[in-house]
């Protein structure tokens, strides 16, 4: 059956083994792209062109609010009932320049069914009141008659989070500089200054105009029935009169006819004097097959190694800590390019220009190494092959990519949704090109990047008051509006706020709850999935096999034990294992070495890994070196592990001074958008030995280290170098060394000789593991950078306390985050976020919140949850959602690779199939007691619990916390 569709194009991607059918729906002429294949982490989306005409965040916070209740799901947040009570996979909505996208996925059918219909209804018939809009967008809040007026919101503040951070300011820049007459010109997400501009009655026209059938684009991917996808959708877009959505159309930015340039600041303490700077050009539009995979390839030619001509021209001129830009964007109409240097002094913008430009002219007239195209071709080639998304689902993947040619229309001509997923035609034409000797990637540069007009410079120059004055500017403008207000509009502003919070705390109808559809215990498996390994042995090593289908591709794992590294040089961890695989051998130079990894392998990277052992005040620790590879160049690939293990060079002074510094420009970076991650590790540092090497290796402990070695590379290399060659000495070696596999077996015959060869070709020597103890820190530790926003952080050890953390205490978990977090810090205190995390092998807690307005009432939250756990009376309900939550937290999907990796962290921490098991049963057998005795373990860190704050130091000096106080940044 049809169900009221016309099928317009049907294609079989032999390359996805995937059936794609295309639809439009007669009556609404919504649009649907149906991919059939056997995955069972099936995906839907549902997405609309939003191309905002100003930068108020209409479309970001309607993205939010939309989710907070529908006609057929009356109650706060059907989004996070879903999240309590679901085996999800996927569940979250997303703000694009010019779409919003809600994807959700599920391996259970029923499950998925369920989260597909709570999304429809969400979506087209919302519950939008202006409390929506306050609470998720933006409102007045004033706590008295005399007290200052303030602004609150989640998006608000959210965004508050994003203009902080130094990368995302010069991103939005550069696009925007690039687009000046179009969507893109704007920011969708919402600029904290224009943010309370937005009216209601804007708010709810552009759901009108965009929220439709007509301006639809519907997606399934997986193993479900497709004539069922159809019958859901129709039944929902049926209800609908077409409607002429032209005005969301997006339309070509008009190309320049001469380069223009940018200039502005970001908000920076006194001690950072570093500007950034790129170079942008607008390209083509994205739909062109052979083009699009054309510049991928162009881009990792130009930047995707550490010895890519520009990457390497622009390093290597000591003109800035690390590349910035975001190299190719190709998820909008239009693709553009952005290269340059961060940590740069501003007056050097004029020579990294030139760097620039002068490489790109010296690649167009002396042609690009042909070892840098093979190199390219083959990673990229590599990466559409693995089809590798991580956490990700693959069809959530597809779903954008299809999105970025699908969603715009030319007169007379539709997007098409399949123009870039089937990838064999166009890899095989740039192949036969590059083949028959056609200079493409210099044509390309010549017309697309040297000789083309529509381009910009834009730079990002510090600025020690930008922060002060837009604090300025917001009260300004909040006292000239308390001002205009009489006394009876200022008693409203008080009762409108105080009203929101009443609704805010108010529980929903348990009967309105009821009507969300949710699977039960009784659907849930009593047994886990375990992951396939075995125990065997290679050159007289441990190893473990995972035996699973990957696809033609060999993941392999080479553990070394950091128990022999002394505290002294552990954070040199990450910068070793950089050195590795970046400093080049003693064979070969890095860019040599950089070249041929990628033109044999699916890539070789060191990564760091700490975690507790289970009963034992030991770490597992270890510094893995993994690799990836097709079956033909496994034996190529195991030759050049042997080679970086043997002879990596680590007194290469040059390489060394740009990887720390480049290390340190990261860690730095990280401070602002992932400042809730520093906190826990900050936090967990205290509770474990094995946290502690995380802090030492990761955190902001590492970071300080980073910028005293930076210092050291100058003033005193030759001991640097001794100790990078201690740290090889003591870690590179057969004894500590513990090795994984993962494919099936027919590939592990044809690795294991050259497995045999990279073991046998290691030193010999056993060095004792050292002694660890956690660090002594401030027990109220405020860590200052200029930020609008806070991340507030508070945790424990527990061990101390005699509690202990089984798997009832994950579907109590769910419930604290889910709920109390979800309603306290995030709905009422205009926080993006708020998290508890229990770690079982350290016995540990921390509560942290992320971009968040607040600092004393968070921790006050914080502290207030014991005696919500101790006195909550929980329904079966909600214990049964919190339990089906967490088991799918427990089951969660995961690829081949990752499986594998797990494996191995399990084995290593000492959690077999049998204790997997035990907390499963004990997840499935929660009740209402387990909700008091993990109140015993919040109880003891309200009373016992160390605090550590990131944010803004005038926050915290006001907070009344006693914090001891640091710049950081």
């Amino acid at each position: 059956m049809s169900f009221g569709f016309t099928k317009i194009r049907e294609m079989e991607i032999a390359e996805m083994a995937t059936k794609a059918v295309v639809y439009r729906h007669d009556k609404t002429g919504a649009r649907v792209l149906s991919l059939s294949n056997d995955d069972e982490n099936k995906v839907f989306g549902i997405s609309f062109r939003t191309p905002p005409s100003d930068s108020t965040g209409v479309a970001h916070i309607l993205e939010h609010s939309v989710l907070c209740g529908s006609d057929k799901y009356p109650v706060k947040e059907p989004f996070v009932e879903l999240l309590k009570g679901s085996l999800q996979t996927f569940l979250n909505a997303l703000t694009f320049p010019d779409k919003t996208c809600y994807p959700v996925a599920s391996a259970n059918v029923q499950d998925f069914y369920n989260l597909v219909d709570v999304y429809l209804d969400a979506v087209f018939h919302p519950r939008l009141t202006e409390n929506t809009l306050k609470q998720e967008g933006w409102h007045y809040e004033l706590e008295g008659a005399d007290r200052d007026l303030t602004y609150k919101g989640v998006v608000f503040n959210e965004m508050k989070g994003a203009y902080s951070s130094p990368d995302s300011r010069l991103y939005e820049a550069s696009q925007q500089s690039l687009f000046p007459d179009n969507t893109y010109g704007l920011d969708s997400g919402g600029d904290p200054a224009v943010i309370p501009d937005l009216t209601f009655e804007q708010f709810m026209a552009f759901h009108r105009d965009h929220y439709h059938p007509s301006n639809a684009y519907a997606y399934f991917y997986g193993d479900d029935d497709p004539q069922k996808r159809l019958e859901i959708l129709d039944a929902v877009f049926s209800q609908y009169e077409p409607i002429d959505v032209t005005p969301t159309r997006v339309p070509l930015q008009a190309r320049f006819t001469e380069a223009k340039a940018v200039r502005t600041g970001y908000p920076a303490s006194d001690r950072l004097a570093k500007g950034m700077f790129t170079v942008n050009w607008l390209l083509a539009e994205t739909s062109d097959p052979n083009l699009n995979l054309a510049l991928h390839i162009l881009e990792h030619i130009l930047i995707g190694l550490p010895g890519s001509p520009l990457k390497k021209a622009l390093t290597d001129s000591g003109l800035g800590d690390d590349l910035a830009g975001v190299g190719l964007e190709a998820d909008m109409r239009q693709m553009f390019f952005s290269v340059g240097l961060k940590g740069m002094h501003p007056s050097n913008a004029v020579k990294v220009e030139s760097i620039i430009f002068h490489t790109i002219k010296d690649l167009v007239e002396n042609g690009i190494d042909a070892r840098d195209i093979e190199a390219a071709v083959n990673s990229v080639e590599f990466s559409l092959r693995e089809n590798n998304t991580g956490s990700y689902p693959r069809g959530l993947s597809l779903m954008f990519q299809a999105l970025s040619t699908w969603l715009y229309d030319d007169e007379g001509v539709e997007g098409d949704p399949l123009a870039l997923l089937p990838f064999e035609a166009p890899l095989r034409n740039v192949k036969a090109w590059i083949e028959s000797g056609e200079k493409i990637f210099e044509e390309l540069l010549a017309r697309l990047f040297l000789h083309n007009p529509h381009r910009t410079t834009v730079l990002l120059e510090p600025d020690h008051q930008l922060g002060k004055k837009t604090a300025k500017e917001e009260r300004d403008r909040l006292d000239k509006a308390k001002a205009a207000m009489s006394p009876a509009e200022i008693e409203q502003v008080m009762a409108d706020a105080a009203e929101l919070k009443r609704l805010q705390a108010a529980p929903d109808d348990p009967e309105a709850l009821r009507t969300i559809p949710r699977l039960t215990t009784s659907d849930l498996p009593a047994e886990n999935r375990p992951i396939p390994t075995e125990l065997r042995s290679v050159a007289g090593r441990e190893l473990l096999f995972h035996d699973l289908p990957t696809n033609g591709i060999g993941y392999l794992d080479f553990g070394f034990d950091l128990a022999v590294i002394p505290d002294e040089l552990l954070p040199y961890a990450g910068v070793f294992g950089r050195a590795l695989t970046e400093s080049g051998t003693a064979e070969r130079d890095f860019v040599d070495l950089s070249q041929r990894i990628a033109r044999t392998s699916g890539g070789i990277w060191a990564q760091p890994f700490s975690a507790p052992v289970l009963n034992s005040a030991e770490p597992a620790a270890r510094l893995f070196l993994r690799t990836k590879a097709t079956g033909d160049k496994l034996a190529d690939t195991l030759e050049i592990v042997s080679e970086i293990l043997a002879s990596a060079k680590l007194d290469n002074k040059e390489r060394i001074g740009r990887i720390v510094a480049e290390a340190r420009a990261r860690a730095e970076q990280r401070l602002v958008p992932s400042g809730h991650m520093i906190v826990a590790t900050r936090l967990r540092a205290r509770t474990h030995a094995a946290h502690a090497m995380d802090e030492a290796m990761s955190g902001l402990t590492n970071l300080r280290f980073l910028r005293e070695l930076e210092q050291r590379v100058d003033k005193d290399f030759r001991n640097v170098a001794k100790d990078l060659e201690q740290f090889r000495s003591l870690l590179i070696n057969r004894s500590g060394l513990i090795l994984n596999a993962t494919m099936d077996e027919a590939l592990f015959a044809q690795a294991e000789s050259g497995l045999a060869k990279v073991v046998d070709g290691l030193p010999a020597g056993a060095p004792a593991p050292v002694k660890r103890a956690v660090p002594t820190l401030p027990a109220r530790e405020g860590l200052a950078i200029p930020a609008q926003v806070n991340y507030v952080g508070k945790g424990c050890g527990l061990a101390g306390y005699g509690i202990e953390l089984t798997g009832a205490a994950q579907v109590v978990n769910k419930l604290i985050r889910t709920g109390y977090l979800w309603e306290k810090v995030r709905v009422q205190g205009g926080a993006y976020g708020a998290f508890c995390i229990l770690d079982r092998l350290a016995g540990a807690i921390a509560l942290v919140s992320y971009r968040d307005p607040n600092v004393a009432d968070t921790v006050k939250a914080f502290d207030d949850l014991a005696g919500h756990l101790e006195n909550l009376k929980i329904d079966s309900d909600e214990l049964e959602k919190s339990i089906i939550g967490a088991i799918g937290e427990m089951d969660s999907y995961q690829l081949p690779d990752a499986k594998g990796f797990t494996g191995l962290t399990r084995h290593l921490t000492g959690q077999d199939d049998a204790y997997l098991q035990t907390i499963r049963e004990q997840a499935l057998s929660a009740s209402e007691a387990d909700f008091r005795d993990l109140a015993q373990a919040v109880r003891a860190n309200a009373e016992h619990g160390d605090i550590c704050v990131l944010g803004d130091s005038l926050a915290m000096e006001n907070s009344g916390l006693g914090l001891d106080i640091e710049q950081v940044l």
